[in-house]
């Protein structure tokens, strides 16, 4: 599979050609060539080798693909390459953090156990994120209904919503 990626994308018995975009991932200002039919989840990953985003579904109804584009969440398994402009802001799992410097969400799913088995989690990161950079005082209802496109299979989402939650008491600064 992933040698027939790397030859190109191929549709209809032949090779489309690619497309050049200029962009930001994860703020790092970029240019991607890639065939406009490939999906920006196989972009991300195989392209990029942004492996934090995860494939559930490939349908878009379980959220482990999620990504920001210009502030929104969208589901990466359904934008095509062509779809992004030229200056848009994708920003992926990667982007919230890192090892040594974790994000407070990132932080706030390892301490309330939110994680799980982590498939969905990078999905729920984004989806938390971009709940919080928009209302930084969500309610548990508006966080169950901000995380309602992202599918976890391991148990209920108590942990997941009290993670989130201790994520916007501390960009509050009340923790």
């Amino acid at each position: 599979m992933l040698g027939i990626e790397n030859r190109g994308f191929v549709t209809g018995g032949f090779v489309a050609e690619k497309v050049s975009k200029k962009i930001s991932v994860n703020s790092n200002h970029i240019e991607v060539l890639a065939p406009p039919e490939r999906r920006l989840l196989d972009v991300l990953r195989f392209d990029l080798e942004l492996m934090g985003t995860k494939e559930g579904c490939g349908e878009g109804e379980c959220g482990a693909c999620s990504v920001i584009i210009n502030g929104e969440v969208v589901n990466s398994c359904l934008v095509l390459f062509g779809q992004i402009a030229d200056g848009d802001e994708i920003l992926t799992v990667e982007g919230l953090g890192d090892a040594e410097h974790l994000a407070p969400i990132q932080q706030c799913f390892i301490d309330e156990v939110g994680t799980q088995c982590g498939i969905c989690t990078p999905g729920m990161l984004i989806s938390a994120h971009a709940l919080l950079m928009k209302n930084p005082n969500p309610d548990r209802d508006q966080v169950a209904i901000a995380m309602a496109g992202n599918l976890c299979r391991c148990t209920g989402y108590k942990r997941i919503i009290d993670s989130v939650m201790k994520a916007a008491e501390i960009l509050r600064g009340e923790k």
